[in-house]
């Protein structure tokens, strides 16, 4: 089982609000999941971004492999692999 971290979508139609969720890298982007570790708002100046250093070291650590998206918020909110 290959294990992602990545963006889930939520919100309104062109209100896009995500949440840092680790999940199967089989599963859909908007199902089923692991854990939420965090959210991230792209719509307020500057971007909101709040990440579960704890829980996103501890899934990395354990192999899990962000995306290309949640890696760079990875590194906005200071966590290192």
């Amino acid at each position: 089982m290959a294990v992602k971290i990545r963006l889930r979508r939520m919100g309104q139609k062109k209100a896009p609000f995500y949440r840092v969720i680790v999940s199967d890298s089989r599963s859909p982007r908007d199902g089923r999941f692991i854990e939420e570790i965090g959210t991230y708002d792209p719509s307020t100046e500057p971007s909101t971004v709040k990440i579960d250093a704890e829980a996103a070291k501890k899934w990395l650590n354990n192999g899990a492999q962000p995306t290309e998206s949640v890696a760079k918020l990875l590194k906005i909110a200071g966590i290192e692999k």
